[in-house]
């Protein structure tokens, strides 16, 4: 932030404060229409296969999975998909990108020279990315109601809800990717996606209710440190009140206070790295 800016009246620095916390927006956004198709691949390709595969080509051949809910596994997989959706375009959305900042090309050195305190500039790349992953989870929906050969019983009952949680899932994703991108290295940035991202998605309750882990107790309760979980459940609370949930505030909770330690995290590790 520029010794200018510090000797302006307040109502002045706001402005000017919002003035180049847009300008970051806009520059993000020149960046994401130049990168669309990456960025329509990077969306929609697993959520289409896994819908596409388990939802389709399973039951067309014979191999139905057993939910033990009356339920048809499409109806349970929706949320999953959704939620995995928006974490893990969150993450890619901001991880990525600042690794490569914070590297060779040093262009985080170039961000910090707006007039915005530094960490307004993490902040607007949270934010940013949230919105990325939301509207990447938003975009899972049609093929959920499209695609599946077994009928989907979905209904938006709640809509606050259902928002609620999409806007806290977009930003405790965002701030997750954060934190890996600050102490991720750039060699190294494939084996943490393996070590973090695979794990979160494939123990994040997303072919599975929360509860349907009750056989195997200690699982059930290791992936409590998973956000995915949190997120999934919310969403089938929200869209399949049918099927086992958590309440809403064990999810709500658990979800505000990972974005609470998470923002600390990310916040931390980009002034260090700023800094640095």
């Amino acid at each position: 932030m520029s010794s200018e800016s510090m000797t302006l009246a307040p109502p002045a620095r706001r402005s000017m404060y919002a003035r180049a916390f847009w300008g970051l927006i806009r520059r993000d956004l020149i960046v994401a229409r130049r990168e669309a198709f990456q960025l329509s691949m990077r969306t929609v390709m697993n959520p289409f296969l896994f819908v596409f595969v388990f939802a389709y080509v399973f039951p067309k051949i014979g191999q139905q999975f057993q939910t033990g809910t009356g339920t048809s596994f499409a109806t349970i997989l929706v949320p999953g998909l959704v939620g995995s959706a928006i974490i893990f375009n969150g993450i890619s959305a901001v991880a990525l990108p600042l690794v490569m900042e914070f590297g060779a090309t040093r262009e985080i050195e170039d961000r910090v020279q707006a007039p915005l305190p530094t960490a307004m500039v993490a902040v607007e790349k949270i934010v940013f990315s949230a919105v990325q992953a939301m509207v990447a989870g938003a975009i899972v929906f049609p093929f959920v109601y499209l695609i599946p050969s077994t009928p989907v019983s979905v209904h938006i009952d709640n809509w606050p809800l259902l928002i609620g949680v999409f806007v806290l899932a977009g930003l405790v994703s965002s701030a997750l990717g954060m934190a890996i991108g600050t102490v991720a290295n750039p060699r190294q940035i494939g084996l943490i996606f393996a070590l973090i991202v695979i794990p979160v998605t494939f123990l994040g309750c997303v072919y599975y209710p929360w509860a349907r882990l009750h056989p195997i107790r200690w699982l059930q309760i290791l992936v409590l440190i998973n956000p995915l979980v949190y997120i999934s459940e919310g969403l089938r609370t929200a869209l399949t009140p049918g099927v086992p949930h958590m309440h809403p505030w064990a999810f709500f909770g658990a979800l505000l206070a990972l974005f609470a330690l998470l923002m600390w995290m990310a916040m931390r590790g980009f002034l260090r790295r700023v800094i640095d």
